[in-house]
């Protein structure tokens, strides 16, 4: 099993860039809504510290944009384009399942609904450029510094945390529990 072929990857290194991507997605997103709120903000749907969303966009980007990475402005504005129509869709699926987005960009300008921004979208494309300068080959080094066996546990543990901590949250988000009156998850614990 951890020797099929993914994209021209083994699924053991997609499983754990994966799993990296999505705990580098949570911290820094984290790191900067802590920033911008002046206090600790856990920024993603579970409580723990994994926002799939990341590990999603950031391998899905790194499969499809390895073909333009050389071309810069073209990765830029594709990286633009493609993690904003995500981020519209992943919105529209979260709003139909829970009634609810858990982030909004109301306060920022050229917003749409609160669930896109200008902002979001132009970091995006620099988001793209820097995940092939040097994100990747972080990422990449982390997964080979420690043993197979080692990330095989790495990979199994943090895939039941992680189904285990999001089963709960999404009852909790299903009963509108934590939820504002604008619909955004609050941390009551």
């Amino acid at each position: 099993m951890w020797d099929i072929k993914v994209f021209s990857t083994d699924f053991y290194h997609a499983v754990n860039w994966f799993l990296l991507y999505s705990m580098l997605g949570w911290l820094l997103e984290s790191i900067y809504m802590s920033f911008c709120n002046k206090r600790l903000t856990n920024r993603g749907f579970v409580r723990g510290p994994i926002c799939p969303i990341y590990g999603v966009g950031f391998l899905g980007a790194y499969f499809l944009f390895k073909p333009i990475a050389h071309n810069w402005p073209l990765l830029y504005v594709v990286g633009c384009i493609s993690a904003t129509a995500l981020e519209f869709l992943v919105a529209k699926v979260m709003i139909r399942i829970f009634g609810a987005v858990w982030w909004d960009y109301k306060d920022k300008p050229f917003n749409y609904k609160g669930i896109l921004c200008l902002e979001s979208t132009l970091a995006w494309g620099i988001y793209a450029i820097c995940l092939f300068a040097f994100v990747h080959k972080g990422i990449s080094w982390l997964s080979d510094s420690y043993s197979v066996t080692v990330g095989k546990i790495f990979v199994i543990v943090g895939a039941v945390y992680y189904i285990s901590d999001f089963i709960y949250c999404a009852v909790r988000a299903k009963r509108n529990e934590g939820l504002d009156k604008d619909g955004i998850l609050v941390k009551t614990e």
